[in-house]
């Protein structure tokens, strides 16, 4: 109770004055930068202290605004995004730079195509099909020989090289059958067109390649050094190609096939001669005596044995260059300066 009439007493005795309005001045209660000091009321020599604010400049330092496209800051730095186009066209020209030589295959391949369609005959230049990683690293191999290298990836390949050639050719069915004296006899001319494929055997076997056979030789002309690449020369020896061995290599497109010309006896196609010789001339009949006559003209006829062992060869060839050696001596750092494939034994027919 005593507390509470002390309180009531302070209140009575408090003065209420109007404020100063003189300037302001070193530690007067306005000024910002001073102590805070009131001289009209009780205790005026106490004095408050108060953090002075930041400056708006510094609060607002290091702001942005985001645009499309544009960063703006407080200190009039502009700063551009790259645009997208241009990240695409120097990713497109990146990969265009790595793959080449893919893509001018790829192109002289489709234009080939194109003008073989409308029949225009254009001699275009030869390119081959190589990717990056096939490339030659000039300079990281001074040492390794070689040849062993090479000989085990031709030792490696798992199957033959296949020459095909398509040929036509005709031929005649005769049936002639009498009835007693009643003649009955009927003879078509065909037309038709047969396919074939001569075989290389590109690994013949270890005995094949010994040293002593002297069908392999690889010679180094030249080391790589100073970021150049080596050359090397291979020479190679195979066996001759392989001719159809049965009739069943052999096929014939029946849709080609038509008859050339018919004749028959004036009995036919009479009752008796009809149901007789009719039956002789089912597709399965003709169908095989056309492949049994194909297989004779790819085995014995020079028009069609010598252009299937030239395509042989040639298949044989291309082969184990570009797809065996060649990309081996890339990888050691050598290039194939010179690639001679030669045949064993004598001519074929």
């Amino acid at each position: 109770m005593l507390r509470f009439l002390i309180l009531c007493l302070g209140m009575l005795t408090t003065r209420a004055g109007r404020l100063d309005s003189a300037p302001l001045r070193a530690g007067h209660r306005d000024d910002p930068d001073g102590p805070r000091v009131s001289e009209d009321l009780p205790g005026a020599a106490d004095t408050w202290r108060f953090a002075p604010e930041p400056p708006r400049e510094r609060a607002m330092e290091g702001t942005a605004w985001a645009r499309p496209g544009v960063v703006l800051t407080t200190r009039g730095v502009r700063r551009r995004r790259v645009p997208w186009w241009l990240k695409w066209a120097v990713g497109l020209a990146v990969i265009g730079l790595l793959f080449r030589k893919a893509l001018a295959f790829a192109v002289i391949t489709a234009l080939s195509a194109a003008l073989h369609l409308i029949g225009l005959n254009v001699h275009l230049p030869h390119v081959s099909l190589a990717w990056p990683w096939t490339s030659i690293t000039a300079g990281t191999t001074t040492d390794t020989n070689v040849g062993p290298w090479v000989l085990e990836k031709i030792e490696g390949i798992s199957k033959p090289a296949l020459g095909t050639e398509n040929f036509n050719f005709v031929f005649t069915h005769k049936v002639s059958k009498n009835i007693g004296f009643w003649p009955c006899w009927y003879s078509s001319t065909f037309y038709a067109e047969g396919r074939a494929s001569a075989t290389v055997d590109l690994n013949p076997g270890p005995a094949w390649w010994a040293p002593s056979a002297g069908h392999y030789r690889l010679l180094v002309l030249s080391r790589p050094a100073a970021g150049k690449a080596g050359q090397v020369a291979v020479t190679m020896v195979l066996p001759p190609p392989q001719l159809p061995q049965s009739v069943h290599d052999i096929s014939v497109d029946n849709t080609l096939s038509r008859p050339l010309d018919t004749q028959h006896s004036w009995t036919y196609p009479g009752l008796g001669c009809g149901a007789l010789i009719k039956p002789q001339f089912s597709e399965s009949v003709l169908y095989g005596e056309a492949q049994r006559l194909a297989f004779y003209q790819a085995t014995h006829n020079a028009q069609v044995t010598r252009p299937l062992v030239a395509a042989a060869e040639a298949e044989a060839t291309q082969m184990i260059r570009d797809s065996f050696i060649q990309p081996t001596l890339n990888a050691l750092g050598y290039t194939l300066t010179s690639f001679s494939l030669r045949w064993a034994g004598g001519a074929l027919p």
